[in-house]
């Protein structure tokens, strides 16, 4: 058995008679500055553990999300008609989309930039429209419509089909034989004195600016069908009609003007606001916008290369005036990548505060094209995008975002004007590591700061009181 003397000589804490100690104002003075300082450092030490350090890395972009790339935007245009605006989108690589449809929604919008009514549907688009480039007809079928008898004409017939036009413009020369010969027709069988139920007529656009511009005509021809009763102009000026999109060769035109009147009993000009026709050629019928604005919105996917987003007045089967084209508009949002919710945005400040001041430069942006400025002016936009991951230190949660330096400019242009996003993405990648702190050393340091801070105490106080033991000693021999 181990006796408990021999344990007792391994103390290394061997007490000292309390009748043996001394204590001192001097020792009682550093015993206060020595917890104080204690508790002060213990203080440093607990901020510096919980405070949040990171580490920061320039690395080749690794995305998750492959060689594609998100385009979120929402844009307003005041001065662009839904029914012509297009999306599109290519790169350095080739690639060429154009009018994107599946991931855009459209919105006939105000002067006030807020929706007029639902999602504007653009229908498919059709392709190779047939004309009739054999037909010779050189006469007038269709009445000339002008702003002072326009009004009078839409509530005499019940169905008034009108060929918004300008002379110069090439399609409209390609449709004018076919709509004169199908107009003749139609007024041959539905006499507009004795019958009356339909009626075809045209508006020159060069020269009635004013009425083309109340009915938001932008492209070149324009067949607008007006319903009697339905067409309801408010204080706004919005307009609800169709438009008509299909062949645009006589015969196509006279069976869809036959098919129109059908449902109309010949001894009543009141019109069934729903139509009980057959549904041939609903494709070529659609909604025609509200206003003369609209607001797109959506996303597009693109390769990781530089490119553009584009949008515009686009047609296969129109004409526009570049001079009359404002492609004005107000950036709602504009961002790339996937949306980051605002909880993780929040947790992401809370490791790098600058970080998601970028990714929304555009956001609330107006790019207004003046009168000073002149026609055919295009507005670009050149970004330069940084890609940043945030990998958090508990969880090693990853978190991406983009964000993107932002340049614009409005340029004269030659051609149809339009809004020109240039997009070019950094290889490389800004990488923000969370740097994990051990407890184990955080205790480590808090034993080092108590035992050190005694310590030196300890030897200071024992400084101070031999120096002071000495000079009283002095002062004594002194003395005597």
């Amino acid at each position: 058995m181990i006796s408990t003397g021999k344990i007792k000589s391994v103390d290394f804490y061997r007490k000292i008679p309390r009748d043996l100690t001394e204590a001192s104002l001097s020792g009682a003075g550093l015993s206060i500055i020595a917890a104080l300082a204690m508790m002060f450092l213990f203080g440093m030490e607990l901020n510096n553990y919980l405070t949040v350090s990171t580490s920061t890395s320039v690395i080749v972009d690794k995305s998750s999300d492959g060689d594609f790339l998100r385009i979120e935007f929402n844009v307003s245009f005041p001065a662009l008609s839904c029914e012509f605006a297009s999306v599109d989108v290519s790169d350095v690589l080739g690639t060429n989309r154009l009018n994107i449809t599946k991931t855009i929604r459209k919105f006939s919008i105000g002067t006030d930039l807020r929706p007029t009514g639902s999602e504007f549907r653009s229908g498919p688009v059709l392709h190779n429209i047939k004309h009739g480039d054999g037909d010779e007809y050189s006469g007038d079928g269709s009445i000339s419509l002008t702003a002072q008898n326009f009004e009078k004409f839409t509530h005499q017939h019940p169905i008034l089909i009108v060929n918004f036009y300008a002379p110069w413009c090439y399609w409209s020369n390609r449709l004018k034989p076919s709509w004169e010969k199908a107009a003749k027709i139609i007024r041959e069988r539905y006499d507009p004195e004795i019958d009356g139920r339909i009626l075809m007529a045209k508006v020159d656009c060069t020269e009635e600016v004013d009425l083309c511009r109340r009915n938001h005509i932008q492209g070149y021809p324009s067949i607008r069908i007006f319903r009697k009763g339905s067409d309801v102009r408010d204080e706004h000026g919005h307009h609800e009609h169709e438009s008509y999109y299909g062949d645009r060769d006589t015969d196509s035109l006279v069976k869809t003007m036959e098919a129109l009147v059908a449902p109309i009993p010949v001894e009543s000009e009141k019109l069934s606001l729903e139509d009980k026709s057959d549904n041939r050629g609903e494709n070529a019928k659609r909604q025609a916008p509200l206003t003369g604005g609209c607001r797109i919105e959506g996303y597009v996917r693109v390769k990781k290369v530089p490119g553009n987003l584009v949008i515009s007045a686009h047609s296969g089967a129109h004409s526009f005036d570049a001079s009359q084209m404002n492609m004005s508009h107000v950036i709602s949002h504009f961002s790339f990548g996937r949306m980051i919710a605002p909880k993780v945005m929040s947790d992401v400040k809370r490791l790098v505060p600058y970080l998601g001041g970028s990714h929304d430069r555009l956001n609330g942006r107006s790019f207004i094209n003046h009168q000073e400025l002149g026609a055919n002016v295009t507005i670009e936009h050149y970004l330069q995008i940084v890609k940043s991951e945030v990998i958090t230190g508990r969880s090693h949660k990853s978190i991406e975002e983009y964000e993107y330096t932002a340049h614009s400019s409005l340029v004269q242009s030659l051609q149809v004007p339009v809004a020109k996003f240039h997009f070019e993405l950094s290889p490389m990648q800004v990488l923000i590591t969370e740097n994990q702190k051990s407890f184990s050393h955080f205790i480590t340091n808090v034993c080092a700061i108590i035992g050190g801070v005694f310590t030196v105490a300890g030897i200071m106080d024992s400084i101070l009181h031999n120096t002071i033991r000495m000079m009283r000693k002095v002062e004594l021999g002194k003395n005597f």
